[in-house]
């Protein structure tokens, strides 16, 4: 278990996960709305050496970023109505390529997910503070971590 205290460090994090991550990683990534998913992958894509701006792709399910050093997919499963709809994105050519997949609320399509993805957890407690998360890596070797 990892602790942050602001969302630049949740963005360090992801930064130096994307710079370690290798081709085929598959990312799960679930958290409360507002937990710092989205600074997370962002700093993923900057460690991957992505430079252009990383949004959630939420009505558009998945966003394709090929400008680093390994493409990123970074699909936001939060408004898929039916499991089906994964289907016609193809997501199986980006789940088993050569690229990073990530999956914000991946844990509504549990069943699509190969085995071995790398599992991270993001939590608030606000008792510790507005800006304090609790993230949890599993599946997942960074050296540091």
């Amino acid at each position: 278990m990892i602790e942050t205290f602001r969302a630049e460090e949740t963005f360090a994090l992801g930064k130096k996960i994307g710079e370690a991550i290798r081709p085929g990683t598959i990312i799960s990534l679930v958290g409360d709305l507002g937990v710092g998913k989205t600074v997370f992958t962002q700093g993923v894509a900057k460690g991957l050496g992505i430079h252009e701006p990383v949004n959630s792709p939420t009505f558009t399910i998945m966003q394709v970023y090929e400008n680093g050093r390994l493409p990123f997919y970074h699909f936001d499963v939060y408004r898929i109505g039916d499991i089906e709809e994964m289907d016609e994105i193809g997501y199986e050519d980006y789940f088993y390529g050569e690229g990073v997949c990530l999956v914000e609320w991946a844990n509504l399509i549990e069943e699509l997910l190969p085995e071995g993805v790398c599992q991270v957890k993001i939590e608030k407690d606000l008792e510790r503070g507005f800006d304090y998360r609790r993230i949890h890596i599993d599946g997942l070797e960074v050296q540091g971590l």
